[in-house]
């Protein structure tokens, strides 16, 4: 029928005269390396790939690869030596073949991707996973959801990062870090393989966000802290700016905050690791000023289990933080975020010891004493809270008789 070499024996031409021609028998072709072409009495043509999984004395298998023409010699041939590679690789060609078929029919999409992070990584992960959804809502699934993930190529992602960098540079590369963590998550884990992304760094399609270093001026803790009081405020507004600037914590620490965190015997804030950044359970003393609020908030928002009455998503709680700064008429912009920049300056001037202030924070300990030295220091940073509040007090004007004085330094 063609070449007597040991492969390739078969030609288009004696395979295509054969096409719907009648037998008295079924009939078998090689056309070597396993492949072969069984022709029916009726003239249908179907492509066997045959194989071992054990030495010579195990059962032989006959693998379907599909008829002829559909499944043209060329193609055949490369399903042969995908096949081989499996069996050098010991793999089963059987279950190969089923899962790439499965892979053909329902391709998972750029979309089924990002979801699957979203679900499996980011939920749990990211303080601000609202805020990643509606990005890719926005910016991505429009474009290129819909394409299968193995066939979506840099180019196509790139064409999406210049659409945003033409308005916002740093939420171009905001969004490719999110999705180039995205497709290695899914690449890890086996869900879904693409390297579309690999060789690209921020610099490629947008821009770095610029490291802040907004601190607030004391007159300006003074004004937030008063404003913290004004009844004219949402009540669960107003309770998580007083709680941020006083505790500095992250605002996901307050918005997820549950009453089986709060210890008002021992008056102790326990955040599960599960809502800290840090992965690791931050302990923070309540100062002795704050008592009454928590209190407070107890008896009014019990039954709710949140300390703040109600779970708000953390992109509506960063939309309201965001335009707080306009509201206050300050000259530069800041974040809810930014108070904990705030605290930590604020109490070095204070004469705090810099170890208590990082715990505080709920920062790692560095090197050797993250993983000797246990200690909560919770005498130390209720010290450090209850001047911090009374601090905070004294900017806001609470204390008409006290005149704050500048701390002189040698630098």
């Amino acid at each position: 029928m063609g070449s007597n070499k040991g492969i390739n024996k078969l030609s288009d031409k004696a395979l295509k005269n054969l096409i719907g021609k009648e037998g008295d028998n079924d009939k078998f072709y090689a056309d070597g390396n396993g492949l072969n072409i069984k022709v029916t009495k009726k003239g249908v043509m179907t492509w066997y790939f045959n194989f071992r999984l054990g030495g010579r004395e195990s059962t032989p298998i006959k693998l379907k690869l599909g008829n002829y023409p559909e499944l043209s010699l060329k193609t055949a041939r490369e399903k042969r030596e995908q096949c081989r590679s499996w069996l050098a690789e010991g793999k089963d060609p059987r279950h190969q073949l089923y899962a790439t078929r499965q892979e053909t029919l329902k391709p998972v999409t750029v979309k089924d991707a990002l979801e699957y992070w979203i679900k499996e990584y980011a939920q749990e992960k990211r303080e601000n996973v609202e805020k990643h959804i509606s990005q890719l809502d926005k910016h991505i699934y429009p474009f290129i959801g819909h394409i299968p993930l193995v066939e979506c190529e840099t180019h196509y992602w790139i064409e999406c990062f210049d659409r945003i960098r033409k308005t916002s540079p740093v939420a171009a590369g905001y969004i490719f870090q999110m999705c180039k963590q995205a497709l290695k998550f899914c690449r890890v884990r086996r869900y879904a393989i693409s390297n579309a992304l690999d060789d690209l760094t921020i610099n490629d399609v947008g821009k770095k966000q610029e490291k802040r270093d907004r601190v607030h001026t004391n007159e300006e803790l003074g004004q937030i802290f008063r404003y913290s009081e004004n009844k004219k405020l949402p009540e669960y507004y107003r309770n998580l700016l007083k709680l941020l600037i006083i505790f500095g914590c992250r605002t996901q620490e307050l918005r997820l905050s549950q009453w089986g965190e709060w210890d008002l015997k021992n008056w102790v804030w326990t955040v599960p690791r599960e809502h800290s950044k840090s992965d690791n359970k931050i302990i923070r003393p309540i100062p002795n000023e704050l008592r009454l609020l928590i209190q407070k908030l107890y008896d009014r928002n019990l039954e709710s289990g949140y300390l703040l009455g109600e779970l708000k998503k953390s992109a509506t709680v960063s939309q309201w933080g965001r335009s707080l700064w306009k509201r206050l008429d300050h000259k530069e912009p800041w974040t809810l975020h930014d108070f904990r920049r705030s605290l930590a300056t604020k109490l070095n001037d204070l004469a705090i010891a810099p170890h208590v202030v990082e715990q505080l924070l709920g920062h790692t300990m560095p090197g050797v004493m993250s993983i000797y030295n246990r200690s909560q220091y919770l005498p130390e940073k209720l010290v450090a809270l209850n001047i911090w509040y009374e601090h905070l007090q004294v900017l806001s004007g609470e204390f008409e008789n006290v005149v704050l004085m500048k701390v002189l330094s040698n630098n």
